[in-house]
């Protein structure tokens, strides 16, 4: 219990620290026979920092469960 509450708050001080990721995908732009163009395009995936700080508070409550035994 104590280290996946450990593993919990290291998450969720990372969580809370980057709230967004940004990723590419390759889309196809032209395609005449053997002609292909291509681009990167870029995504990006958000989340709130509210999401890493109860991530961190389950961590801590199982840290402190798991030290009371």
């Amino acid at each position: 219990m104590k280290a996946t509450g450990i593993v919990l708050l290291i998450l969720g001080l990372g969580l809370t620290i980057f709230t967004s990721v940004k990723f590419f995908t390759r889309e196809k732009v032209v395609d005449i026979g053997k002609l292909e163009i291509t681009r990167d395009k870029p995504n990006y995936l958000s989340w709130s920092p509210v999401i890493g700080v109860v991530v961190m508070a389950v961590g801590g409550v199982l840290i402190w469960q798991g030290g009371r035994k």
